[in-house]
């Protein structure tokens, strides 16, 4: 697990899944449609990613899909990583 993974997990667990052991939740598992996260933890999400990560997340890139899944997430920070560093 590479350690951008590995920090998304760890928050997942520790704010909306207490119980749960980090390497019990899957990449792909759906944090919505599994009540995980519901709209106020996605904003909790967002929050936390751009202080982790330092990015800015645009109000039009919100849809739930960008957030569904710790991979999903984890795509969202390095493409807006990968974005940082082009301009």
């Amino acid at each position: 697990m590479d350690e951008t993974t590995a920090k998304i997990k760890t928050f997942i667990v520790e704010e909306f899944m207490p119980d749960v052991p980090v390497e019990d939740l899957e990449d792909d598992y759906d944090l919505l449609t599994g009540g995980v996260v519901d709209s106020l933890g996605l904003l909790k999400v967002v929050a936390w990613l751009e202080d982790e990560f330092d990015i800015g997340v645009d109000d039009s890139e919100l849809g739930p899909d960008s957030f569904r899944t710790v991979a999903a997430i984890k795509a969202y920070v390095d493409q807006a990583r990968d974005g940082a560093h082009a301009e």
